[in-house]
């Protein structure tokens, strides 16, 4: 389960709207403690967790994410799982028919859709032109068995994709491993078939964390900070810049990400990241990925 399914577990505690009933984890001492903690039972298989709930977070290594979400559908639950869907299209694909298929929720968990610094950005969105996103951390104790573009880059690359809304028509990509068999550091340049360009760069060997993205127009440039939630406006009015705060209504982003979760699987609404979306950014992390395998 690790940090990522302990926050899920705290989060489900605290929402009123849902009903925390059961966790499993391979590792049941951890499973039992986290149990204890949030007053969930603790489950000893897969089964018998499937019984107890009527939907659930899938948040383990990604390698695993196919077959632990493929028996959840299967038996006809509920399934928001950790970002990336899948470690390939293929399966992601697979998942996002099967819960069509069935009626069921398929959410993933792409966090920063539900970061209100995003919601203050959409408001101003209209016709990106050129789009740049850093996002830094340091070596991490988690999802090591993938790379950074899989790990970080992809949340990036989600928002850009629906942010502009048009194919891409060409990629260039670099990337380093450093401490790991895969990549730790990637720039990878996306031009879109309607002219837009964005610049990603992703690292997970930075002695600092940071989570940025900025956004050109023809009228506007804003600059927004998802990690501090903030972010500026500048503008041009009357033959000079001007800069103004962006206002944003501060809240934890996993928190609005299980509270959407819990009432789309409710009430039947479609999740703002669905398995569809997912699977396209995952497909475009994997081209990216494959370039800089040819480039090394």
């Amino acid at each position: 389960m690790g940090h990522i399914g302990s926050n899920h577990a705290r989060l489900y505690a605290e929402i009123p709207s849902a009903e925390f009933t059961a966790v499993y984890d391979v590792d049941l001492t951890r499973g039992n403690a986290i149990g204890r903690k949030f007053e969930a039972a603790p489950t000893k298989s897969l089964d018998e967790f499937i019984d107890m709930v009527d939907a659930a977070s899938v948040a383990t290594p990604t390698y695993t994410h196919y077959e632990i979400a493929r028996s959840l559908l299967a038996r006809g639950k509920h399934v928001l799982v950790e970002k990336p869907i899948t470690d390939n299209a293929a399966h992601a694909a697979e998942l996002t028919e099967l819960a069509a298929r069935k009626g069921l929720i398929l959410q993933v968990g792409h966090v920063e859709r539900f970061n209100p610094v995003l919601s203050a950005l959409e408001k101003h969105l209209t016709h990106p032109r050129f789009i740049e996103a850093h996002r830094l951390s340091p070596y991490p104790d988690r999802s090591t068995d993938i790379g950074v573009v899989l790990d970080l880059m992809i949340h990036d690359l989600e928002v850009i994709l629906h942010f502009v809304c048009s194919p891409v028509q060409s990629i260039d990509a670099v990337g380093v491993p450093v401490l790991s068999r895969g990549e730790d550091i990637a720039n990878a340049r996306l031009r879109f078939g309607n002219g837009c360009v964005a610049n990603v760069t992703s690292s997970r060997i930075s002695p600092e964390r940071m989570r940025k993205i900025r956004v050109f127009q023809e009228d506007v440039y804003l600059s927004l900070d998802y990690q501090n939630q903030s972010g500026e406006i500048y503008r041009r009015v009357g033959g000079r810049i001007t800069r103004d705060k962006v206002e944003i209504e501060r809240e934890e982003p996993l928190k609005r990400q299980l509270t959407s979760f819990i009432e789309c699987a409710s009430t039947g609404r479609q999740p703002r990241v669905s398995g569809f979306q997912a699977t396209a950014a995952l497909e475009l992390a994997v081209e990216i990925t494959k370039r800089i395998a040819k480039s090394e």
